[in-house]
Parts: C-alpha cells; structure tokens; sequence
C-alpha cells in the first residue's frame, strides 16, 4: 500500500473535547493536573523520576519470559523481555481491553504508535533503551462494549451466556459463527482469506479471550518488538498487594480523585469519578464490586462478606482474586513496568488526569500522557469522488450541510447571494435614519428595527433561494452524503467504529506497515492516509 500523508490540527476535525484540545496546547488551567509536557524534555525529565524508583525487574522478566514460553517470540521480542532486567530500559505502554477481534481501528493504532515512539527515543536517547508495551484490561467485564465488532459499518454482536471478566471468557461456537459470517464479507478481498485465517487460528474454540488477544497481538505487531503484558497473573499481583490492603483499610483513592474533580477547571466535564473502593473481587466467572458496609466487606451480587482481617488475609492468600477498577488500574500498570510514557484516547487522557494525587499517595512514578496518533485512511476511489466534487480529504471533517452550500454556492449558474443587496438595504436605511432623526430622535430606533426587519427578510430569502437550488444538485448530495458515511460511519471518526480487518483484507500486511511508516510521535497532530 502506497499512501501520501497530510496532517490537520486535532481541533480541525471537530471530534475532540477541549480538555483534550487545551491539554495538546498546555493550557495553564490543566497544569496542575500533570507532570511532564508532551516533549523530548518531558520524556527525560520522567527518565530520571524513573530511575529514582524501584521497579522489580526480575519480577517482571520472569513473568514475561512464563507467559511467553510456549507464544513463539520473534527475536526482537525475546530481546526486548532480556534488557527489560537493565536498569538504563524503560517501557512506553499503551493499555486496552481484549476486545473480540480486536474492536475498532484505534486499537491498532495505539499498539504501533508506543513501537513507533520506542523506536524514535532510542535513536536520541542512545544511551537508553525503550520497549513498546501492550498492556491488556483483561478484567474487565462489560461484555456491551467488548463483545462487538463494526465490518463496513455493519455490527456484529456476539451472543454468548458467559458472565465476569471478558478475557477470561472461552472462544464458544457463536464467536466462531460470528467469525465465519465475517468471513463471507472479508475473503473476497485479496488478503481476506489471509486475516480470516489468522483469526482463526487465533481464536479457537476453547481457548479464553486473552489468550486469543494476545496470540493475535504477538502475530501482528511481533516483528516490531511488542511485548504484551498480561496482568491477570497472580505473581504481578502480588507487587500490589500494599496498594490494595491501603485501599482496603483507608479507601484513600475516593476522597484524592473527589478532591481533584472539584478543583478541575468547570469547563472540563471530569471523566472517572471512581468508587469509595476502587477495587474488584474477581473469581471464576464473576467480577464484582467491593463495597464497605459499616464494618463489613460485601461482594455486590453474592453471598461473600468479610470483615477487614478476613479480607486482608484472603488478600495475602489470593491476591488473583482482587481487581483494580479505572481508578487504580493505571496505578497497577506503573507500578510493575518501568514506564515513562503512557499513549492513550482522549477519554484515557482525561481520567489520567484526575489521578495524579492518587499517584503521589502511594509514591508510584507519573508517565508522560501521550493522545495516540489518529488516521482518516482513505482508498483511491474515495479520493476520485471528493476531487469530483471539488474538494480536498481535509474538507470532509466539515458537516454535509456546510459542504453542500459551499458546493452549491460554487456551482450554481444563478446568484444565490444577497450580499450585495443586504449592503445597499443598510446604506439606504443609514441614510434614512439620519432623514428621520433630523425630524424626530426618537424615530431613529424605529428605523433602526425596519432596518433589522428587512435584513431578516432578506437572509430569509436568501436561505429559501439556496433549499430550491439544492435540489438541483441532488446527484452531488447524494455522492456526498455516501462519501462520509464511508469516512465517518455513524458519523464519528472511522477509527472508532471500523474494524481493521478490511483493511488489512485489502492490502495485506503492507496496510500495517504503511501505518507504522506514517506515524508521529510526539507531534500530536492528526494525519489523513490517502492511498496511491
């Protein structure tokens, strides 16, 4: 896949909040809020916050190395575990839930972007290494958000009986059958037997989501040096044994996050308000609160109740059994990875934001917060639509409406501007204000709302001389109406509702590496992919 880049500012597209806008721009209101700027100094000042804390790198290349025994590692990957133990190599991590097949766009591009930003510091940064990390939120359970996919802005639902955390979930014979009905859409592109085939290998049946996820994960992005992590381990576990019990006895995250949302800025809507505990009781099938009730420990939708002595001692004994929920996960994340940067979503960037003071409570390092690099990607025949119509990729971001009159305005053989006529209505009632002032002063308000009068009129006239002629265009209307519904399916932007699969069905593993070519690091900016 040849492909030419263009790049627009994030606030260009119209999909982005102005937390995130304001934060890409270093607004001061947002300052307080973090600790390094997205840049070459941010990345070295949290170097050395890094190296300042321990991290149990024995721990973490022994946990590696056991979940990669029977996985097949590339070199570069089995590399990458190995300096992991150096004390001069730090991580860059991006984190997402095992969604089936992967979910949306977006999950690959946030995968490449940590490899991509690895690979930048290590060129300016010799003197250090950076492993990209995929860390995957296995345990979450909301099956509603996980269990779907989007093919050519079709969804496809798995329909499964399964309860408790998703990458605990077995592949059962509806995800296979969801996978076959993909298929039939998917193989009739060049590589489409390719992915299918990978899929399948990849999720059979039996096996739980995760390993599927991962196994997916390490074919894709194994060559770049990915290494991912899987959290769910009792030994990884065990390292956050302290924060837990100090959640446990002192729920010391809810009043942090609590305090933290009431000084955010008011313009700012806060993202994760979190839970008095922030924690999660994890068993077989089952994830479910942990709630406090006067002195007991209740395990929402069961029959489990502990008092705080049983439940730090069902902590020592089964730390597997205790899941962080939005609040502490990152704290989890940073705890056993020596990370420096962490590349998330908008909505991921500005729940990280409410967490420093958590952070500072149990002494863990803050990363850098980093927005993934996003991608329109768009196929020659979109782009021979858009030139036919007189517009650029770039124009696309703007609404139908505002297109159509701009295409309209443009084209139309007859004046669809009163413009002209607005002006010589303002002249005349400028001079009839003086007229009528020189009789009576008190007349020249009433003038002044004939004058408004008019001009209403007439932009009213206006707007129904541009409806008539729309219709007159409706061949373009409708070419451009199929035009975003390919590039904003549903209306949002392609990445977070399209699956990579046709992509990838298309033009193979070239579409993967023309992305990994294209990226940007530390730029923030959006980039539109048009093929060659």
């Amino acid at each position: 896949m040849n492909a030419a880049p263009t790049t627009i500012a994030y606030g260009e597209t119209g999909f982005y909040s102005k937390l995130v806008l304001d934060y890409l721009q270093g607004e001061e209101v947002l300052k307080p809020f973090y600790i390094y700027p997205v840049s070459k100094a941010g990345i070295k000042a949290a170097i050395e916050s890094r190296k300042a804390y321990y991290t149990n790198r024995k721990l973490l290349v022994d946990t590696l190395q056991k979940h990669y025994a029977n996985a097949n590692p590339t070199p570069q990957q089995l590399q990458n575990i190995l300096a992991l133990a150096n004390n001069n190599c730090f991580t860059v991590t991006t984190a997402h839930q095992p969604n089936i097949f992967t979910g949306h766009l977006y999950f690959i591009y946030k995968i490449l972007h940590a490899i991509k930003l690895c690979e930048k510091l290590k060129a300016e940064m010799p003197e250090n290494d950076f492993v990209p990390v995929y860390y995957m939120g296995s345990e979450d359970a909301d099956l509603d958000e996980l269990g779907h996919v989007y093919i050519n802005g079709v969804k496809h639902e798995w329909q499964t009986n399964q309860t408790g955390a998703v990458g605990r979930m077995k592949v059962d014979k509806a995800l296979i059958k969801m996978l076959d009905a993909i298929a039939g859409e998917i193989t009739v592109h060049p590589y489409g037997k390719e992915i299918i085939e990978q899929m399948q290998a990849c999720y059979t049946e039996g096996a739980t989501i995760e390993q599927a996820t991962f196994k997916l994960a390490n074919a894709l992005f194994g060559e770049y040096g990915l290494i991912v992590l899987l959290p769910d381990d009792t030994d990884y576990k065990r390292a956050f044994v302290p924060v837990v019990e100090k959640e446990l006895k002192e729920q010391f995250s809810y009043p942090l996050v609590e305090a933290t949302a009431k000084k955010f800025p008011k313009q700012y809507k806060v993202q994760a308000g979190g839970r008095e505990l922030n924690l999660f009781y994890l068993k077989d099938d089952s994830r479910e609160r942990i709630v406090k009730e006067n002195s007991k420990f209740k395990i929402q939708n069961s029959k489990f109740e502990f008092d705080e002595a049983a439940l730090i001692d069902e902590l020592q004994r089964h730390p597997d059994r205790f899941s962080a929920n939005v609040i502490l996960r990152p704290v989890f994340q940073e705890m056993i990875l020596p990370n420096i940067a962490f590349i998330g979503g908008g909505g991921e960037i500005a729940y990280w934001l409410e967490l420093k003071d958590v952070f500072a409570a149990v002494d863990v390092p803050f990363p850098v917060l980093v927005l993934r690099n996003s991608f329109l990607v768009v196929e020659k025949s979109h782009q021979s639509k858009v030139n036919g119509l007189g517009f650029g990729v770039a124009d696309l971001f703007r609404t139908e409406t505002e297109l159509l009159n701009v295409l309209v305005k443009r084209d139309s053989e007859v004046q669809l501007s009163l413009e002209k006529e607005k002006q010589e209505i303002q002249h005349f009632y400028s001079a009839l204000k003086n007229t009528a002032g020189a009789v009576d002063k008190t007349l020249q308000p009433h003038t002044e709302s004939l004058e408004k009068l008019a001009l209403r009129k007439i932009e009213a006239l206006e707007k129904k001389m541009l409806k008539a002629e729309k219709k007159k265009f409706e061949a373009q209307q409708r070419q451009l109406h199929k035009l975003k519904t390919q590039l904003f399916p549903h209306g949002n932007l392609q990445e977070r509702i399209e699956n990579f699969m046709p992509f990838y069905a298309r033009w193979g593993k070239a579409f993967i590496n023309t992305l990994y070519n294209n990226f940007l690091t530390l730029e923030q900016e959006f980039v539109i992919l048009e093929e060659q």
